[in-house]
């Protein structure tokens, strides 16, 4: 059983599980790029210019060492960021996780919810992505950013908290 069908109490039905929009992923393949195409770029280079073989060599390890430290830091990371973020609606609550080395998370129970609103602007529309805000019942408006198909999970969670029928929750 994988996340989040664990984190589930007894009879408690899963409705939706997202990770953050692509978008956020956007940034971080640019980055990969950059920095490949540079460490190809600087090794050519120093194979070519007219330098001693160590001075080549060392150049070539520090131009490697720079690459992995900048590939983990500007795209392992993100990667993992998202990889490790979760948005999850079930019958019962919102559930929100997010954090790699230390994990942050947020549970808001159906019951609590007055008001689901969503935001996206034009960007956003057309990558059919948004902003998720979920009033409690006490506390301040919590917003979700990057949701995938914002409108779809608005409608979805409206629908759980509001739905006087009584007919079960929405799968999507």
């Amino acid at each position: 059983m994988g996340y989040p069908e664990d984190t589930l109490a007894q009879d408690e039905q899963l409705v939706l599980h997202r990770h953050p929009h692509f978008k956020t992923l956007i940034l971080p393949f640019l980055a990969l790029v950059i920095l490949t195409t540079a460490a190809v770029l600087a090794w050519s280079w120093s194979r070519n210019a007219d330098m001693s073989d160590s001075a080549s060599t060392i150049l070539g390890i520090v131009v490697g060492a720079l690459w992995l430290i900048g590939v983990l830091w500007l795209f392992a990371w993100p990667m993992l960021r998202w990889a490790t973020t979760h948005f999850v609606i079930t019958d019962r609550r919102v559930m929100f996780r997010h954090g790699i080395l230390t994990r942050t998370g947020i549970d808001i129970p159906m019951s609590r919810i007055n008001t689901v609103q969503f935001r996206h602007g034009v960007i956003d529309r057309i990558l059919r992505t948004g902003t998720l805000i979920i009033e409690s019942a006490s506390d301040d408006p919590l917003e979700f950013n990057d949701i995938p198909r914002v409108e779809h999970v608005h409608s979805l969670l409206y629908h759980e908290v509001f739905d006087d029928e009584g007919d079960g929750p929405r799968r999507s």
